[in-house]
């Protein structure tokens, strides 16, 4: 009689997929000079008023160090599935998680352009949009096939819970934080690709016509 045997880390296909891209990216990182790549592509809000768009995004791949990154890769192992899994594992569900990540995470730095303009600190790390896959899957705990509503308990707990995290991050106790080598944390990244991800869930879901359960809800 034979035997199965369920996979040692039973996540969908893109997330696994974005994880290998976020440790790979370190990996280079590391070889190429983490510092050099930090100051040329890492992002700041006077990227913007000199007309450079690119770090926008390509900050989202680069890391602090190797505690950064696993820190992000845990989240996103852990809060990316659910999604992942709503959205679907075939080529359109995919298509749709990354650009879903990605576009979160370029709004949450632009947030945090909005808040700091003109700023000439670096920010850089895939928190952003991780933080996002956290505020989509709380709309996912609401223990049935329909997203939670914004008013949920599941929600709401979890909202808090992770603008009291980033409290302790906004003060002095961010810089023991590991893989931030006594940097400050860019909380409000944080904060904003949980709020952009909490309201885009819906919507996105929407368009890739993947929110069958979602009738009455509310967005």
């Amino acid at each position: 009689m034979s035997q199965q045997h369920e996979p040692a880390i039973n996540a969908p296909w893109p997330v696994l997929a974005l994880i290998g891209s976020i440790l790979i990216a370190n990996a280079f990182q590391q070889w190429a000079g983490q510092n050099a790549l930090i100051l040329h592509y890492g992002f700041s809000p006077a990227d913007l008023e000199h007309g450079r768009l690119a770090p926008v995004v390509l900050a989202l791949f680069l890391h602090a160090g190797w505690a950064h990154a696993l820190a992000n890769c845990a989240f996103a192992l852990a809060f990316g599935s659910p999604v992942s899994r709503r959205m679907g594992e075939d080529p359109r569900g995919a298509s749709g998680f990354f650009v879903f990540y990605l576009a979160c995470g370029v709004l949450a730095n632009l947030a945090y352009a909005w808040i700091h303009p003109g700023d000439v600190n670096v920010v850089v790390g895939a928190s952003g949009a991780v933080s996002a896959l956290m505020g989509a899957a709380s709309r996912l705990m609401g223990g049935g096939p329909a997203l939670a509503p914004l008013n949920s308990r599941p929600v709401v707990g979890m909202a808090l819970a992770w603008g009291l995290v980033n409290v302790i991050f906004a003060t002095w106790l961010g810089r023991l934080a590991p893989g931030t080598g006594g940097a400050p944390i860019a909380w409000e990244v944080h904060l904003a690709g949980f709020a952009v991800g909490l309201l885009l869930f819906s919507p996105v879901l929407g368009l890739l016509g993947r929110r069958d359960f979602d009738h009455g809800m509310g967005n």
